[in-house]
This record gives C-alpha cells, sequence and structure tokens, in this order.
C-alpha cells in the first residue's frame, strides 16, 4: 500500500525509533537477532504490530521465563515515545518470535508467517526488516 504524506512520516518516525530499540535490544537480550513492525495507520497507533525475532524458540522462552520480555517491551516503548508514538497496552503490540519457528511453520517465509499474525491490520505498512 502507498502511504500518503503524512502516514510516511509517521511510519519512517516508527522505523528510526525501532532501529534504535533493536540495536540496544542486541547488545542486552542473548539470541535477538532483528525486528520489524506492521500496522494499519487508520487504526494508529493500537494496529501497530512489531514482532521482535531470535535465533530459536529456547530463547524466547527464556527471555519470558526471566521475565525479560517486560524489559525488551519497555525498550520498544520509549523509543517509540521518542517519537511520539504513545502506546496504551504496549504488550499488545510487541510479540516475540523465532527463526526456529518461522523456519518449522512457514518455510522460513516471514512475510507469510507475518501476514498470519495481522489479518486484521489491512492496510498493512510498508515491512521495515531490521536484519543482524
Amino acid at each position: 500500500m502507498k502511504l500518503n504524506k503524512t502516514t510516511k512520516k509517521i511510519d519512517d518516525n516508527v522505523c528510526k525509533a525501532l532501529t534504535l530499540a533493536c540495536e540496544q535490544a542486541k547488545e542486552n537480550f542473548d539470541g535477538f537477532i532483528w525486528l520489524t513492525h506492521r500496522a494499519n495507520y487508520t487504526q494508529f497507533p493500537a494496529s501497530l504490530m512489531v514482532t521482535c525475532v531470535f535465533e530459536i524458540d529456547a530463547e524466547v522462552t527464556a527471555l519470558k521465563e526471566k521475565n525479560l520480555d517486560e524489559s525488551f517491551i519497555k525498550l520498544i516503548q520509549k523509543q517509540l515515545l521518542k517519537v511520539g508514538v504513545v502506546l496504551k497496552n504496549a504488550r499488545q503490540n510487541v510479540r516475540f518470535d523465532s527463526e526456529e519457528s518461522c523456519l518449522r511453520e512457514h518455510r522460513g517465509l516471514w512475510e507469510e508467517r507475518l501476514k498470519l499474525r495481522t489479518n486484521k491490520q489491512k492496510p498493512i505498512s510498508k515491512n521495515c526488516r531490521f536484519p543482524h
């Protein structure tokens, strides 16, 4: 979907904020490798979905068992706040996933996997992937 000028500016700011969060997260969370986002900008910011990707399922499990998922969510929330994006309940806007799960369940096709998680969020913004 082509974004209008205002929506593009919002999306660019979200990309900048998430790039900073991604770089910080790589330093602080074992196994974390990249993140991406999607949103329906007619229902923004409630529709924003950030997917944080780890190498393997065990790293996601460990993150949650140690309650580090809350720290990760706060990191994302903090960076988004710096660009004026306020999430009412950030836990609903952030998901954790793994390359291992995507490979097992979707043959490594992230675009297919992410569509399943955002099928109620059309139209979808460009997909900013922040790889390692």
